[in-house]
């Protein structure tokens, strides 16, 4: 019989609750991420112009500083480029500040040359990172279903693969990398470690990234760091001579206690944290890319990917997990 006519007599598992322990904190920080308030400091205004150049051609007119702070205000308020030409503009005229503005041909071009400043060491202090990976698709620009169904021909929707590699201590994101769709995730894992200089600890993922690659990957770059990755149904051990490898202790321990064992052993439950920065980044920035050159939509996740950091960075839940009264 269908589950919902034995519901009086199935055992209830009640629903977890989490109570927020800082919420006077965070909610000042969820009105300063929609705060407008901007402000240009003198090391801004001195470095707005490109510095001139000795080679031969011709001159450029504006920094990557400008460039990367008309993307980013375009990414934050979701604007294209001519609207976000026409934002700082009148952002300036109330500021009074008399520097010029990047057109949005200019920051079309710009857009695919631009590199993103070196990154800086992180702080590490609760010691070595717990790495939590994985992938997500984004839509691009192209035909959509109205046209499909308008036409009744269904054309070849392409999409990118986004690669995000998330710290669990406070979900910030690390590292990124964005790849066309037919592009694997374990073949990633070793251009995220290259963006990672602090060590790590524990390296989280699903199964799609099972397999001697990726543990091979994380090892080289961790010698002690624990991956835990739940390995397939149809897994055997790898029988290697030799003391077994984390990926046969995992098969070995999920044969012996069962898969909901090995989670709540391991920590794979969070996991979810990786889930929670997918969705944080399609509803703050957007599921589908507004760039059309591969070059020009590397830029935009990279610049998406800052600006959730900054917004994070803003305010933080801390949650705590309540007691459930038994009845």
């Amino acid at each position: 019989m269908p589950y919902k006519h034995n519901a009086d007599r199935r055992h209830h598992i009640a629903k977890t609750k989490f109570r927020i322990s800082n919420w006077p904190e965070y909610e000042a920080g969820l009105r300063r991420r929609g705060s407008l308030t901007l402000w240009m400091t003198p090391e801004a205004l001195a470095g707005w112009r490109a510095p001139r150049r000795k080679t031969r051609g011709g001159q450029p007119r504006y920094s990557d500083l400008a460039i990367e702070t008309a993307l980013t205000l375009g990414c934050v308020f979701g604007m294209r480029l001519r609207q976000t030409e026409g934002l700082m503009n009148s952002v300036f005229d109330l500021m009074g500040l008399d520097i010029p503005v990047p057109d949005h041909t200019t920051l079309s071009r710009r857009a695919q040359k631009w590199k993103p400043p070196a990154r800086r060491n992180r702080p590490l202090p609760d010691g070595p990172l717990h790495v939590l990976v994985d992938s997500t698709g984004l839509k691009m620009y192209g035909a959509g279903q109205w046209r499909e169904e308008k036409h009744g021909a269904r054309s070849r929707r392409k999409w990118r693969k986004l690669h995000l590699a998330v710290d669990a201590n406070n979900g910030e994101i690390i590292a990124h990398k964005l790849t066309d769709q037919n592009t694997d995730d374990p073949s990633q894992v070793e251009p995220w470690l290259s963006q990672i200089d602090g060590g790590i600890d524990q390296f989280t993922a699903d199964g799609a990234y099972d397999g001697k690659p990726t543990y091979r990957s994380v090892l080289q770059h961790s010698a002690t760091a624990s991956v835990v990755i739940p390995p397939r149904s149809t897994a055997v051990e790898s029988g290697d001579t030799g003391p077994p490898g984390q990926r046969d202790k995992h098969i070995a321990t999920i044969a012996k206690d069962g898969r909901l064992k090995w989670q709540a052993a391991t920590g794979y439950g969070k996991r979810a944290l990786i889930e929670t920065a997918i969705g944080r980044y399609k509803t703050s920035i957007g599921r589908r890319l507004r760039a059309r050159s591969f070059a020009a939509q590397q830029v935009e996740v990279a610049i998406g990917c800052a600006v959730l950091n900054r917004m994070l960075a803003c305010g933080r839940p801390d949650s705590v997990r309540c007691q459930v009264r038994q009845t």
